[in-house]
């Protein structure tokens, strides 16, 4: 209560002072003071510092390095990690004086852990929200004062081994840090953590990765809530885990965790009523016994791990088993639907995603009439029917997804209770008629099936459903859905059938409309242009649409993925369109006529122009794109690569640690069609490091820009078809990770540079008709190629040309000149030199001869000027005598 009451204080004095002061970040004079006294207080390696050696009074405080302040002038942050502090704060430091601090980080400091300890100061800084004393070096007992820091939301006191917590131990330290989202206790002295009364342990989503799973269960015998999820655990579930008999709810989900579980982990946990051990690496064959004598389970999640072997038979035998998710792993074998029967509480179950071939061909139909079921997922389990039972539950989820299921979906199959209903990747071909879809039915999939005709869905007027999914499958005619319920619908996806007529403007009713697919299909007419009002994903591609690409897109506009490929589309790309935060565009092979798009979205990932109209020089501010896949080939584009600026697209180019990205792109759910390696590739998602430029078949000319080289997660670079000169830069060595290059049909010349040998990821070369001369490099990759690579270059020799070299050291053929280029542009400038020299010596000749007073003053100027040079020489030549004379007076 007197930390929420003290913060309250903290809130209205910072209103108050915000009212009587400027908002301009100004320091304020005493902030200044304290400032400066810290700095004389601190004991700091001037050599190392980065920020307090640069802190003086010559400019204004709030923007001193690793100081911020609020709009009153007072300081609320300072970041002083890394200056080699190794002293200097003590208990009534003026650190302690920033009473409105917020944000403190001290990490990889230089304190003596034998000698310093955390000040007990740190307790007066009761604003602070962000709290970073890792790897600093101070050690001893952490101070109670940290646990009154209530308003802390991220603490990490992570340590070399140096801290401890024993008074106070853990318990008290985390009691009332009640906003407490990030708790980093990398290297602390766990040994003190004996805490026999501790009942509740909740650490979800903190960083625990140099915590042992042994030492927490060791010392908290008396848990009965442990919750560990996404904190980064690593290795195994010791058997120790079985003595934490008072366990009731367990979560170690979202881990690290490998192994096998130990065969006697649950032996002695008979309180145990939920165990969470999701998204990890666990692996191994579960005996048959495992579950025996959890008679008060009630939830069971083992989703998205590794194990294997049969289903235990123990499972069925929990009374009180309301939730099973065994999803995602590797069971296998035959799988008994009846086993289900003796469960009669069950409530949800999902096997799906597993090697079983659950058969329920066996199973009495009516005996399923009394179970509690609400939830059913046996994706990917072979069915080859519709299980019958279902007619006799009340389920809200059903995905039968990823099966062989054949013939109509039966009429029974829509529940009056059903919520979501997955039936995609089978083989239906049709739905039994009558059918009713509920009205609280939410999510249809029903892709990749057969299913053909019109779409026709008997959807009630009342209906609630916002995901339609009947992709991929053989329907026809024009689109037809009813008006009334398209307004609450988010997410539509038709692509892929053979839908006719043009795209029907009650589309533009779905003011909710998040995502409309509508690509592969024979489509004709022109974008609507209330589409575009609300949409964030549009994808129209692969159609037969034309006419322009609407100039309507609003200006508070929500798009971020567009696709309209291969269309019949025409005109330029819409103005509007720079309105949007746009991260994806591809509007390749259609009949655009424009110039290069420079102002779109700085948040653009990927532009695709290939095989338009495009023309003119790309000249685009170098802060105005920042791509990751750019393909324009098959256009008209002309100019110089030098005048891309290369070097500003950092998407391009690998971290600091110089490691590729995880992670992908989601690039909607239409494929991306680029040339890779000669070959049309289809592409759903993109990785963070999937990088590639195509520039082939257009007019660009010059030379290759030295800043490719530094495009370091490039993994496909295509310049071929152009009319490019010079020699391939050196830097290109620097693409450690590039898998194709083809700089085919140009005019490049020079040798081949040595550095392309040592490209080990280069799987696909193309260097063909060029002026390349000399030895064709030797490497791990670039002998793999065959001559066809180097075709058309009469000045190259070695393997694996028939052409041998007599030397390795093989000199160009007379006539080349590696400075070609170089010297034709010197030749430019000696006679642009000698025009200038012509114009002006011409001009002044033509003024002597018919310009009078000119010519007086001219020739008036030289006299004056060889008077001032003959009386000039004439003092040399005095001072020269004079000189002499002294000399032979000297001798004499």
């Amino acid at each position: 209560m007197l930390s929420n009451l003290f913060f309250f204080i903290c809130i209205l004095t910072s209103s108050y002072i915000f009212t009587t002061h400027s908002y301009n970040n100004k320091c304020l004079r005493h902030q200044e003071i304290l400032l400066l006294q810290l700095k004389d207080e601190l004991i700091f390696n001037s050599s190392l510092s980065t920020k307090l050696v640069r802190w003086n009074g010559s400019f204004e405080c709030c923007k001193w390095y690793g100081v911020e302040c609020d709009a009153s002038g007072y300081v609320v942050s300072l970041q002083l990690d890394d200056e080699a502090i190794s002293g200097g704060i003590g208990y009534s430091s003026s650190l302690f004086r920033f009473k409105y601090l917020q944000k403190l980080n001290l990490a990889h400091n230089h304190f003596i852990s034998t000698t310093d300890v955390i000040p007990k100061g740190i307790g007066y800084l009761t604003c602070l929200t962000h709290l970073n004393l890792s790897y600093a070096g101070f050690g001893g007992q952490v101070p109670s004062e940290i646990s009154t820091l209530s308003r802390l939301t991220s603490l990490d006191i992570s340590c070399d081994s140096t801290l401890s917590l024993e008074h106070p131990n853990l318990e008290m330290l985390v009691q009332n840090l009640t906003e407490l989202r990030e708790l980093h206790l990398d290297g602390v002295d766990m040994s003190f953590f004996h805490l026999h009364s501790l009942s509740i342990l909740r650490l979800d989503k903190n960083y625990l990765s140099a915590v042992a799973l042994h030492d927490l269960v060791s010392n908290f015998p008396s848990l009965a809530t442990l919750t560990l999820s996404s904190c980064e655990l690593k290795g195994t579930i010791p058997s120790t885990f079985a003595n934490l008999t008072k366990l009731i709810h367990v979560d170690l989900s979202v881990n690290d965790l490998t192994g096998s579980l130990p065969s006697t982990l649950f032996a002695n946990l008979t309180k145990l009523s939920q165990v969470v051990l999701s998204e990890n690496s666990l692996a191994g064959s579960l005996p048959s016994t495992f579950f025996e004598g959890l008679s008060n389970l009630v939830n069971l999640n083992l989703e998205s791990n590794s194990f294997s072997g049969n289903i235990p038979q123990s499972l069925f035998a929990l009374p009180s088993l309301l939730e099973l998710d065994l999803s995602h792993n590797q069971f296998n074998g035959t799988f008994q639907l009846n086993n289900f029967q003796s469960l009669p509480n069950l409530a949800v179950l999902d096997l799906s995603g597993n090697s079983l071939s659950v058969d329920a061909g066996n199973v009495n139909s009516s005996s399923y009439g009394g179970l509690q079921l609400k939830v059913l997922h046996l994706a990917s389990c072979n069915l080859s029917n519709f299980p019958d039972f279902i007619k006799h539950l009340d389920l809200e989820r059903l995905d039968l997804s990823n099966n062989q299921i054949a013939g109509e979906i039966p009429s029974w199959a829509w529940g009056t209770q059903l919520e979501h209903l997955d039936l995609s990747f089978n083989l239906l071909t049709d739905m039994q008629k009558p059918y009713h879809i509920p009205a609280c039915l939410l999510s249809l999939r029903l892709e990749s099936n057969q299913l053909k005709g019109e779409l026709q869905l008997s959807i009630p007027l009342e209906s609630q459903l916002e995901h339609i999914d009947v992709a991929n499958n053989r329907l026809s005619g024009e689109l037809q859905l009813p008006i009334p319920f398209i307004s609450n619908v988010r997410y539509l996806y038709l692509a892929h059938n053979n839908l006719s007529g043009s795209i029907p403007t009650f589309l533009c009713n779905a003011t909710h409309l998040y995502s409309l697919d509508l690509s592969g299909n024979i489509l004709s007419g022109s974008i609507p242009p209330c589409l575009l009002a609300n949409i964030i994903e549009l994808d129209l591609s692969r159609n037969n649409i034309s006419g322009n690409i609407p100039d309507d897109f609003p200006m508070e506009c929500r798009l971020e993925y567009f696709n309209v490929n291969n269309n019949s589309l025409e005109g330029k790309i819409p103005n509007s369109l720079n309105s949007c935060l746009l991260f994806y565009m591809n509007v390749g092979n259609n009949m655009l006529n424009d110039t290069f798009p420079c102002v779109l979205s700085s948040d653009l990932l990927v532009l695709i122009l290939h095989s338009n109209r495009f023309h003119g020089e790309i000249r685009c501010h170098s802060s105005s794109l920042n791509l990751q896949i750019l393909d324009i080939s098959s256009n008209h584009f002309s100019g110089s690569l030098e005048s891309i600026s290369f070097s500003s697209w950092t998407a391009m180019m690998l971290p600091s640690d110089g490691k590729l990205r995880n992670g992908d792109y989601y690039m909607g759910r239409s494929s991306t069609a680029l040339i890779i390696k000669g070959q049309m590739l289809e592409f759903h998602n993109i990785t963070l490091d999937f990088c590639t430029i195509d520039l082939s078949s257009n007019s660009f000319y010059g030379k290759i820009p030295n800043a490719i080289g530094n495009l370091t997660s490039l993994h496909h670079l295509n310049f071929s078809h152009n009319a490019l000169n010079g020699s391939i830069p050196k830097s290109f060595g620097q693409l450690k990770y590039l898998e194709s290059l083809d700089l085919s049909v140009n005019q490049l010349a020079g040798p081949i540079p040595e550095e392309l040998g040592g490209l080990t990821f280069l799987s696909d070369l193309n260097l063909s008709y060029n002026k390349f001369v000399g030895v064709i490099p030797k490497g791990q990759q670039i002998q793999t190629f065959s001559a066809d690579s180097f075709e058309g270059n009469s000045g190259l020799c070695g393997f694996p040309l028939d052409i041998s070299c007599s030397n390795t050291s093989v000199p160009p053929p007379a006539g080349y000149d590696e400075n070609e280029e170089e010297k034709r542009e010197i030749e430019w400038e000696y006679v642009c030199a000698a025009v200038g020299y012509v114009v002006g010596v011409g001009s002044i000749v033509w003024l002597l001869l018919f310009c009078r007073s000119f010519r007086e003053k001219y020739f008036g100027k030289i006299e004056e000027v060889a008077e001032e040079m003959f009386i000039a020489r004439d003092m040399r030549r005095r001072r020269a005598r004079r000189a002499a004379a002294r000399n032979r007076v000297s001798r004499r």
